[in-house]
């Protein structure tokens, strides 16, 4: 069974299949994000410790850490910003970025063991990261694409998730160190792709044996309306087999629904995780509530 083990400093992940549905928040991701982007180019930080806070308050276990900004210095800064958010939070790592420096930039000065995000079945990419993955004995993100691009063909993605697995055991890299990423299509084009990665889900479950993630957003891409399609979407994912996915924790309703999923696939022992974060205190009044002043029974007059 596979236990995909990532640590801080002080804390252990562990995604698996008998385990609690994994949420790597996505947060710390200048794209799109134009304020953000400046902010890191001229070394502020301080958003990065908002979204750090927010986002394991919310219930992200593991935070992915991408600093990827046109025309500055990606090493320099990922060397800076894993200290910094490791200096605040507990939570293991994803330290993703598309530039093999910025990668090592960032294992070089973590403390525990990441997650690495990502390689692809290109063989370019393959020769350059996993050697790196290998080196400092950390965890990967295998996305299903290769040098043809992306297949719509789960049967394809399959096949290009296993050659990555294959190859990685040459390095000494283990199936359960490795992540898949089997790529979600956008629902709205391809309106087999819900119950297409469902099924790919299963197969490298049962046939390959890794852990499976995904950036669970892209379902609804196009669409309106998106977060209840996505907060549907991933307790079906959940259901099926996957084991974490990349997520924004803020979205209202999401975490709670992975946490009912872990529920539902008895994930949540005796339910423990739900009742913490979701138990009602007594009413005043009620048994265990507040009874006047002192905590005492008032006694009626007569």
């Amino acid at each position: 069974m596979a236990r995909t083990v990532l640590t801080s400093g002080s804390k252990e992940v562990v995604i698996g299949f008998d385990q609690p549905f994994t949420m790597i928040g996505e947060r710390i991701n200048p794209t799109g994000r134009k304020l953000f982007s400046k902010e890191l180019r001229a070394g502020n930080y301080w958003r990065v410790k908002k979204e750090v806070l927010a986002q394991v308050e919310a219930g992200a276990q593991v935070l992915d850490v991408n600093v990827g900004v046109p025309l500055a210095d990606e090493p320099a800064i990922m060397a800076e910003v894993i200290p910094l958010i490791q200096s605040i939070t507990d939570a293991p790592l994803c330290i993703d970025s598309s530039i093999i420096e910025a990668l090592e930039s960032g294992l070089s000065v973590y403390k525990g063991r990441p997650l690495v995000n990502s390689t692809t079945a290109e063989e370019e990419v393959m020769e350059r990261v996993l050697p790196l993955v290998a080196k400092y004995d950390c965890a990967v993100v295998a996305i299903s694409n290769d040098d043809t691009g992306i297949s719509e063909d789960p049967d394809v993605r399959f096949e290009i998730a296993k050659r990555i697995v294959n190859r990685a055991s040459d390095y000494g890299i283990k199936a359960e160190d490795i992540v898949v990423d089997p790529l979600v299509m956008p629902i709205g084009a391809v309106g087999t792709a819900g119950t297409d990665v469902f099924r790919l889900i299963a197969r490298l479950r049962n046939e390959l044996g890794v852990n499976t993630t995904c950036g669970a957003s892209n379902v609804a891409f196009g669409l309106p309306n998106r977060h209840t399609i996505n907060n549907a979407f991933l307790p079906m994912l959940a259901c099926s087999g996957m084991t974490s996915a990349i997520v924004n924790p803020l979205d209202d309703g999401l975490v709670s629904a992975v946490r009912a999923a872990d529920v539902l696939n008895n994930n949540d022992a005796n339910c423990a995780n739900w009742i913490r974060h979701y138990r009602q205190p007594p009413a005043e009044g009620e048994e265990g509530g507040r009874r006047g002043r002192g905590g005492r029974r008032r006694r009626r007059s007569t």
